[in-house]
């Protein structure tokens, strides 16, 4: 039984309210680069388009289809990524993944709203799905900017 109470905890009102609104869920008609993610162990996908000025972000459109861990990650990033450069989003995906895995420090702002899936630390098959998010995006970034370069 308490296994069944710890996983009630993970999915908290807050998790659930984020999952219920993540933002830029329309896909782009003409980004710079497009990356879909997915988690193997559960079959979460993130798609992410991504429209950059300079070496910023500037747009972008995310297309989720994760579990509600996934998709409360989605929309921490979601909310916090236009104008980040692909060096910030890749230290808020490296935080995340320490965070999960060594119960490391919180993703620095404007990535610390991601500190709502501390929980998740103890469920090594979700990890993957929270992920997506960030991994995906910083793909798309790389993509544009080595489109910029060519």
């Amino acid at each position: 039984m308490s296994g069944e109470n710890d996983l009630i905890k993970l999915y908290s009102q807050r998790i659930l309210a984020l999952a219920a609104d993540i933002p830029h869920t329309e896909r782009l008609n003409a980004p710079d680069a497009t990356a879909r993610r997915r988690a193997p162990l559960c079959g979460s996908t993130v798609t992410v388009d991504a429209v950059m000025d300079g070496d910023r972000l500037s747009d972008l459109g995310l297309d989720v289809k994760a579990c509600a861990l996934g998709q409360a990650a989605a929309a921490v990033v979601g909310a916090a990524a236009i104008g980040c450069t692909r060096a910030q989003i890749e230290e808020a995906r490296d935080a995340l993944k320490a965070m999960l895995k060594s119960d490391g420090p919180t993703p620095p702002a404007p990535f610390d709203g991601l500190e709502v899936l501390r929980p998740a630390r103890d469920y090594k098959n979700r990890h993957a799905s929270i992920m997506l998010s960030l991994e995906a995006l910083s793909e798309a970034m790389q993509q544009a900017e080595q489109a910029q370069t060519a």
